[in-house]
């Protein structure tokens, strides 16, 4: 068996970036973030471990400071958390800070708005809560519910596949051939180079193993488009979610991770693959375990 890493995998530098603020202003006692600062269990756990605490509402938070997650926030809620009369501390990703800024001027230019994202992602909240109205699509079925207008101006999620984005800036096109259609592509440089790079790898791989939080939007979309190329995929949060089962000696495993994913727990997975890979004979023993506590259970 044998096991290559991609070119561009895990923590990018916004995630660093917000990490490292929050734990530094927690040196002064403990702060609370407003949701998840990043969707990652093991970086949830690091934050704890250092007094950055979650809360999903500013109702429930512990005194001190509050801070804004690296996916960002709407000028509603900023001030909603300025009125509260807390210090802000704000971790927003400056390429989501640039998401905003091109969706505003589409808005000041006359443009319809447009996000292609998931419904209900804090980053798309974010996004679109300080507009009257706009349009959030992610499939063609939605491109064609939409009404029609003059003008769309199309900005996207930053973890969202490019590809798909372009899709269906393509298919808002054809819908609508008399209206205009301004694109303004915010798909962060780091989640084009980690989706090309899985993608790369899945074409040569036998098996992908996706590294995130199960409820990262990036980490679902690194494997969505891994098994676009790969047969056998498998998204794991953590080296103890790895099964024996799924390799096979003469396999080629390919690890990708999500932006939110620390290098520690990356290099644990590596380092529990490589270890069945040197050892053939302990992949075998760990099928054989495997296999005897499935039948313990069993019974």
């Amino acid at each position: 068996m044998r096991i290559q890493k991609a070119t561009h995998l895990g923590m990018c530098f916004g995630v660093r970036d917000a990490i490292a603020l929050a734990t530094r202003e927690a040196r002064h006692g403990p702060v609370t973030v407003l949701g998840q600062l990043v969707h990652n269990p093991a970086v949830i756990d690091h934050l704890r471990r250092h007094h950055v605490f979650t809360a999903e509402s500013l109702a429930d938070a512990r005194p001190g400071p509050v801070v804004i997650s690296a996916h960002g926030a709407s000028d509603i809620t900023r001030e909603r958390l300025r009125q509260s009369g807390r210090p802000v501390l704000e971790t927003t990703c400056p390429l989501v800070h640039h998401a905003h800024r091109a969706l505003a001027k589409l808005v000041a230019d006359g443009f319809h708005p447009v996000v292609v994202g998931k419904r209900g992602h804090v980053e798309v909240r974010g996004l679109t809560e300080d507009l009257p109205e706009y349009d959030i699509i992610l499939s063609r079925e939605e491109v064609h519910a939409l009404r029609e207008r003059p003008r769309y101006g199309v900005v996207a999620q930053t973890t969202q596949p490019v590809d798909r984005v372009l899709r269906l800036v393509e298919a808002l096109r054809h819908r609508f051939p008399h209206s205009e259609v301004r694109f303004s592509d915010t798909v962060c440089r780091p989640t084009k180079d980690r989706q090309q790079a899985a993608i790369d790898l899945a074409r040569r791989s036998t098996v992908m193993v996706v590294i995130g939080g199960a409820n990262s939007n990036n980490t679902r979309e690194l494997a969505t488009s891994c098994a676009r190329f790969c047969r056998r995929v498998h998204q794991i949060e953590s080296a103890e979610e790895l099964r024996p089962a799924w390799f096979r000696s003469n396999d080629l495993v390919g690890i990708t991770a999500g932006t939110s994913t620390p290098d520690d727990v990356i290099g644990k997975v590596e380092g529990t693959l490589r270890g069945w890979a040197h050892h053939a004979g302990e992949l075998k023993r760990a099928c054989r375990q495997e296999e005897s506590h499935a039948a313990i259970h069993a019974i």
